[in-house]
């Protein structure tokens, strides 16, 4: 991780982890997106564990393209996360900007039934 634009990405991904808390009964919500997969996990950062993770890698063939695996892994999250009674979550980007695949990401987790 030595390019200058993942240098930028982790400075801005240290400003909105001071801002971005999650706790047992409203989780962090974090995104991580690799070249070729998606992944998610609810995260309780009172008690420092993650409740849950989804990836694109976990759930297999997913037709369509990057953008529509990360709408449907954000749908089988939240599908989840209602089905083990977690509604509110706080979103976190991970640095990376609300836009393609993170924000089909969160479109997806809200279809799910999740709120932030």
């Amino acid at each position: 991780m030595s390019t200058v634009k993942n240098k930028k990405r982790l400075k801005v991904k240290r400003r909105i982890r001071k801002n971005v808390f999650g706790t047992a009964s409203k989780p962090r919500l974090s995104v991580f997106r690799s070249n070729k997969q998606i992944y998610g996990q609810l995260i309780d950062d009172e008690n420092q564990r993650t409740i849950m993770a989804f990836s694109s890698a976990k759930a297999g063939e997913i037709a369509g393209n990057k953008v529509a695996q990360a709408y449907e892994v954000g749908k089988q999250l939240g599908a989840q996360a209602v089905s083990n009674g977690v509604e509110e979550v706080v979103f976190d980007r991970n640095g990376y900007i609300y836009h393609g695949r993170v924000k089909s990401f969160g479109d997806g987790a809200r279809e799910g039934g999740l709120k932030f």
